[in-house]
């Protein structure tokens, strides 16, 4: 149950702080939450505008301070990444303003060289001060991929791979997976494990309808 009917920017799960920054994403995955639920954690997370940087940055000024947080985490009902620059920024004003040892962490699709054609996104993101990525591949191969993120770009899951790739050379990194029907995870663990970085299973939570 929702406990704050204001949409969230900033929340908090456990020693994380998390930034909702975006409704928007290149994905419109089954199983995704923000299909049938309006939050998580009793924040709400429907935002009904996209946030500026000031904006942002004024609800972090906030809550910021009110724990050592383990990581600080871009990650809400929309893809991050879809905003690069308005993140980037966001990490900056982090690392200027926060002297505490928290990770920044970006959740995402794993998309964002299809988002943002002609940008050096990792390079940009590791200027920035970006410390670790979670890459939601959600799926074992090619076919299962299409057919379960109903994606918005042709090759997604050979982008993602390759950006996975890319990632790992100057992050810590992860895949994760949903555990669904479709999905072979013991697939998805394995192309972890070939590429030399993590793997995350994540818990299916299904509607309620």
């Amino acid at each position: 149950m929702l406990t704050r009917k204001t949409p969230s920017i900033v929340y908090w799960l456990g020693s994380n702080l998390y930034l909702n920054i975006t409704n928007r994403c290149s994905n419109n995955c089954y199983f995704c939450i923000r299909i049938f639920k309006n939050g998580v954690g009793g924040f709400n997370l429907k935002l009904a505008k996209e946030p500026s940087i000031n904006e942002i940055v004024s609800e972090l000024q906030d809550v910021i301070n009110l724990k050592n947080w383990s990581e600080i985490v871009f990650c809400g009902f929309g893809e991050p990444l879809e905003r690069l620059d308005c993140l980037l920024e966001v990490c900056k004003w982090i690392r200027h303003y926060y002297c505490k040892p928290a990770a920044i962490r970006i959740d995402t699709n794993g998309q964002a060289y299809l988002i943002n054609k002609g940008r050096e996104v990792i390079r940009e993101l590791k200027e920035a001060g970006v410390d670790k990525i979670s890459v939601s591949l959600n799926a074992h191969d090619k076919e299962t991929y299409n057919q379960i993120c109903k994606l918005a770009f042709q090759d997604a899951f050979e982008s993602v791979l390759g950006f996975v790739e890319k990632a790992r050379e100057n992050f810590e990194t992860e895949i994760t997976a949903v555990a669904i029907p479709e999905v072979d995870i013991s697939m998805v663990e394995e192309i972890a494990r070939k590429m030399g970085v993590k793997f995350r299973l994540r818990e299916y939570i299904p509607c309620s309808w």
